[in-house]
């Protein structure tokens, strides 16, 4: 069983990379810039936006959005089409199909290049003044350049971390690290999960197995083997997933990441509430949990990085993020909505409402959560140096 486990991780890697590779050839001349913004909105222009339908506060909070930017101006009228977040992905593949976008999209991240190479996408270089890009997580601007161009900007990101109890840990004897550069060693981990089964939680790790086979696994799981230095495909050439996917590093790393299911140390979480009823003491998982882990455990919550593998903690990133298709009636008018949405406090809404993490540095500094020192601090540093993009293929 617990073989099999790590062979459907193994499995669904493999597969991430192999469509990774299917569908690239080099990332580097398949896209070509287009004339993006002027600097000026001229005229008068209706725009048509597609929002994936998100949580009842984050529909909110873009519907207010909107009418907001509506209010605000004369020249651009954006009109929000909210559609089904189950199927929305799809929905997108099949308007690009058609050749019927939009002029303004939102989607997950590692769909751009996709979009990008396929010329659906105006790039935003000459949108995005110097002064907002610098501002921009780093993770943010990794996200949204394909070949060179930026394409894709968002107003939030994600992360992982592990969630764990304090005084579990302290009653374990197992030292909490204090950040990225002191993460727990693989093997440090090990230990601390031993010590805690041994401490009477029976199966102390919840990997949020319940979540199924879906993207979670290459998301969740990537930053296993490229904490000890192998990837999901080879990035100098995105050509092949050999000797990156399957070398003796990435290897090494899984063999680890299968003991703790051999050793009895996963804890199956089928009702997704191990970690808030106590059946579980360590929790690998993203920003999307805080709030509610914050709420059962309080101050006894800690936001430790994940394990360093032998080159360093790694961490997931990638959201949802705006962008301007080749159908734009005004590139110029759907710019200044974006950009009316990149303002801080704009940022803040929406990040307040779903939780994600802010995208630029300014709005996260007025966020205590999120400014230094902060309970979810951990994901600004990591977002800014350690985080692993998806591979940047069509």
């Amino acid at each position: 069983m617990h073989t099999r486990r790590l062979a459907i991780l193994s499995s669904t890697l493999a597969i991430v990379a192999t469509l990774f590779v299917a569908a690239c050839g080099s990332s580097s001349n398949n896209a070509a810039a287009t004339k993006g913004c002027t600097g000026k909105v001229t005229g008068k222009s209706t725009l048509t936006a597609w929002f994936h339908s998100g949580t009842g506060a984050e529909r909110d909070v873009i519907t207010a959005q909107v009418a907001a930017f509506n209010a605000s101006q004369s020249n651009v009228t954006v009109k929000l089409v909210l559609l089904p977040e189950g199927n929305y992905d799809d929905q997108v593949k099949a308007a690009a199909a058609s050749n019927s976008l939009p002029d303004i999209l939102d989607f997950d991240g590692p769909l751009l290049y996709n979009y990008a190479w396929n010329k659906d996408l105006v790039p935003l270089d000459n949108c995005v003044t110097p002064d907002l890009k610098g501002d921009l997580l780093q993770s943010i601007v990794n996200q949204g350049t394909y070949a060179n161009h930026f394409y894709g900007i968002g107003t939030f990101d994600s992360g992982l971390a592990l969630y764990a109890r304090k005084s579990l840990l302290q009653k374990a004897n197992v030292r909490i690290p204090t950040g990225i550069s002191d993460a727990w060693s693989a093997d440090e981990f090990t230990k601390a999960l031993l010590a805690l089964q041994k401490g009477g939680i029976a199966k102390p790790l919840d990997l949020k197995l319940n979540y199924g086979k879906s993207e979670w696994f290459s998301y969740g799981f990537s930053p296993v083997i490229q904490s000890a230095g192998g990837d999901l495909i080879n990035r100098s050439d995105y050509k092949t997933a050999d000797g990156a996917l399957n070398g003796a590093q990435s290897v090494a790393a899984l063999t680890t990441f299968q003991s703790w299911f051999k050793q009895g140390l996963v804890n199956p979480n089928t009702d997704d509430k191990s970690f808030i009823n106590g059946t579980a003491a360590i929790s690998w998982v993203g920003h999307w949990q805080f709030n509610d882990y914050q709420k059962a455990w309080g101050s006894d919550l800690a936001l430790i990085p994940l394990p360093n593998f032998g080159q360093g903690s790694k961490t997931g990133l990638g959201s949802l993020q705006w962008c301007i298709t080749q159908h734009a009636a005004s590139v110029d008018g759907a710019w200044s909505f974006i950009n009316y949405l990149m303002q801080d406090q704009e940022i803040q809404r929406i990040t307040t409402a779903n939780g994600a993490v802010p995208s630029r540095k300014s709005a996260a500094a007025q966020m205590p959560q999120f400014s230094a020192g902060g309970a979810e601090y951990l994901y600004i540093q990591q977002l800014e140096s350690n985080a692993v993009s998806r591979p940047q293929t069509p």
